[in-house]
């Protein structure tokens, strides 16, 4: 296994899903020549201005986030700037790159080597 890798990311004044894709690009080990789909690469990225991120009036309210609890009428819906307001800048990127990484057992490994700073 490869030494362990760290990425820095300036994410002032980029749009949230240019930073979200790159780091989930680095996270799943795809910039490395050494890349192979089912190992977890050592790579850790670290995201420095979260809360500097280029983000537009219409997608800071039109974009929502939705959870389902299970029971009937549980549906809830978040717009993006009550979601930032409520956790924290860092958040919506952490749930984009999250959803941008495959849905297997290395997905849990993977977040835990991402970094978001303000």
């Amino acid at each position: 296994m490869a030494t362990e890798t760290t990425f820095t990311i300036d994410a002032e004044g980029k749009t949230l899903g240019r930073v979200a894709s790159q780091a989930a690009k680095m996270l799943m080990g795809k910039t490395l020549p050494s890349y192979t789909p089912n190992v977890a690469s050592p790579i850790k990225v670290t995201i420095l201005n979260a809360g500097k991120l280029s983000i537009s009036e219409r997608k800071r309210l039109g974009k929502t986030y939705t959870s389902y609890s299970g029971y009937p009428g549980g549906i809830k819906r978040e717009a993006l700037g009550a979601l930032s307001t409520r956790k924290g800048h860092g958040e919506p990127l952490r749930r984009a790159i999250e959803r941008m990484l495959p849905r297997n057992t290395l997905r849990v490994g993977r977040m835990k080597n991402l970094t978001i700073t303000m």
